[in-house]
């Protein structure tokens, strides 16, 4: 399989956990489809203090995981939104 572009696409969108509403990182995503994975390069700011826990309410939202070779966040379904 193809890795992803490293340059990536240039539309960032704000994620946010869906218990508390907290900001968990800024992400350059690519398509119109679902919050299924983000891969770590793509992150361009990171609002986390443990990877992959919510800061404010300290509940998981993903989970670490290498897709296609890179380290990824791989999102636990309805636990993280996007706009």
């Amino acid at each position: 399989m193809a890795k992803p572009n490293k340059k990536g696409p240039t539309k960032t969108v704000d994620i946010f956990c869906v218990a508390c509403n907290c900001l968990l990182f800024k992400y350059r995503k690519g398509g119109k489809g679902a919050l299924v994975k983000s891969f770590k390069e793509r992150i361009s700011q990171d609002y986390t203090v443990e990877s992959c826990v919510c800061p404010k309410c300290q509940k998981p939202f993903a989970r670490e995981t290498l897709i296609r070779g890179l380290p990824a966040y791989k999102f636990i379904g309805g636990k993280a939104w996007f706009k």
